[in-house]
């Protein structure tokens, strides 16, 4: 059953490593100072001919912008879980694994998106109220695809009742796309931010979701051979 954990952990780190590279080419690519103030845009004739066919859109990007709340709220809610538990349990210990992981998680995420607002790699494609801001990964898309799909799997693991389960995948998927879709064509990034952002966010979920898998099936192969 390790394997399991192991498939996703490696698939994890190879969406990492894909993130590297790609972001190494960002920088070197057909680099042109097409962006604004002059400011060098790697794949610069694919991001143009992008963001010439898509154009701007503002009020999808004021739509997905306000919709990039509903993510921090899922991070909010498992913290007041784990936060629950740990008030109960008495011992930060006993909070469950999957949650303390989470937890690790979430914070991966903030770091990734601090680092890149700290050292931007590619500025946005037009002014946001009269400032240049990083683009490079789309913070929004990256905060979605991360945080979507652990409320997905944390449902999955602890609800029983299969119709909510299918309801919340279902509910999940659908926003997701949504907001990866409307991020991409409202035109406030370059198409190469949101590739970056989607192979980040897809690491750094399978390094989660793997982790979880592992641990959990070494307790359960631990467990099987003690009572053997």
């Amino acid at each position: 059953m390790e394997k399991n954990g192991r498939k996703l952990l490696f698939a994890g780190f190879g969406f990492m490593a894909a993130f590297i590279i790609w972001t190494m080419l960002i920088q070197t690519v057909d680099v042109q100072p097409v962006g604004q103030n002059g400011t060098n845009i790697g794949f610069a004739g694919l991001n143009q001919w992008f963001h010439k066919m898509t154009g701007v859109h503002m009020t999808l990007y004021t739509v997905t912008d306000w919709l990039g709340l509903v993510p921090i709220a899922v991070c909010m809610g498992f913290g007041v879980l784990g936060f629950i538990q740990l008030v109960r349990r008495k011992n930060l210990f006993k909070v469950d694994g999957d949650i303390l992981l989470l937890g690790g998680f979430y914070i991966l995420v903030i770091a990734g998106y601090l680092i890149f607002e700290m050292i931007p790699i590619n500025y946005r494609p037009i002014l946001i109220e009269g400032r240049m801001e990083a683009s490079y990964p789309s913070s929004t898309t990256l905060l979605v695809v991360s945080v979507m799909p652990t409320l997905a799997l944390q449902m999955y693991r602890r609800v029983k009742n299969n119709a909510l389960k299918y309801a919340v995948y279902i509910c999940t998927t659908a926003f997701t796309l949504f907001m990866v879709v409307g991020r991409t064509v409202s035109g406030v990034h370059w198409l190469t931010d949101i590739i970056g952002a989607l192979l980040l966010s897809a690491g750094l979920y399978l390094l989660y979701h793997g982790t979880v898998r592992l641990t959990e099936e070494h307790k359960w192969n631990s467990a099987k051979n003690y009572r053997h």
